[in-house]
This record gives structure tokens, C-alpha cells and sequence, in this order.
């Protein structure tokens, strides 16, 4: 494995402008995809966001407990599913990730609710059923646990 170029991106350079040049190299360390992004004063800073192996291995882990535990009463599923998300925010929850945290709440729906619909014969368990139940029993909100603006 070589070096990745990851230098500072000059003038305007690495915006995914036409005739910007190439876009300066991005890295996967620690499960983060680090690039270079641009603060809200417009100066070059380095970003990170959960890196994509680690989202598939997230979402493949969440169906495999979805499809043994579909029995299990939803009540106990929610708080099962609610703690998971809860300690995956604990690690990527950094500032300047909470896109890839939100999106996350958006796989774990979409496969909860394919395996609720294959409790039964009866039929499927649909997204007005979804969003029913999770405006009764909503997921937790994405949050950011470890910023870099916080002392301490």
C-alpha cells in the first residue's frame, strides 16, 4: 500500500469544480473516510465521515439481529435497535458527521421494517405502519459525542 496525495488543496482546487484540477486524495483510517473539506470561514480543514466499509458492515450486522429476532416483541426490538444506534453514534458521533449518523437511522428503518414484514402471512408491514410506530416509538436522535468545540 502506498502514499495517498493529501495535500492542502490550493485556491479553489478540490470544490468538484470544472477545470479545478483533481480533487485532492481522501484516506479510510480508524473507520473514517478523511477529505478535505471547507469550514463556514472558507478555509481548507480536514472532515471526516463514517467510511462506507463501515457503514455495510453496520447495516449487514443490523439485519442479521433483525432476521434471528423478529419474534421478539417490537417493544423489545425498539430498545435493542435503539441501544445499537446509541453505541454506533458513541464512536462516529464527531463533529462534522452527523449526515452519515442520520443516514444510518434511515438504514436501520428500511431494514426493520423488511424483517417486520415477514413475521406473519398476513401481510406486509408497510411504511405508513413505519412511520406510525416511529411516532410512537421513535428511534434516538443522531448525536454528536465527540466534538471538537468542547472542552474536556
Amino acid at each position: 500500500m502506498g502514499l495517498v496525495p493529501f495535500a492542502r488543496p490550493q485556491g479553489q482546487q478540490g470544490r468538484g469544480e470544472p477545470g479545478s484540477g483533481s480533487r485532492p486524495g481522501t484516506f479510510d483510517f480508524l473507520g473514517f473516510t478523511h477529505y478535505w473539506g471547507r469550514s463556514r470561514r472558507d478555509n481548507a480543514v480536514v472532515k471526516k465521515r463514517t467510511a462506507a466499509s463501515r457503514v455495510r458492515r453496520f447495516a449487514k450486522a443490523i439485519g442479521e439481529w433483525c432476521r434471528r429476532n423478529r419474534h421478539r416483541p417490537i417493544q423489545e426490538q425498539h430498545a435493542t435497535l435503539s441501544q445499537k444506534l446509541r453505541g454506533h453514534d458513541a464512536y462516529y458521533g464527531v463533529t462534522g458527521n452527523c449526515a452519515s449518523l442520520n443516514r444510518m437511522r434511515g438504514i436501520v428503518a428500511r431494514i426493520w421494517r423488511k424483517w417486520l414484514s415477514r413475521r406473519s402471512w398476513k401481510g406486509r408491514f408497510g411504511w405508513a405502519s413505519l412511520w406510525g410506530l416511529l411516532q410512537r416509538m421513535p428511534l434516538p436522535a443522531a448525536r454528536v459525542v465527540h466534538s471538537v468545540y468542547r472542552r474536556g
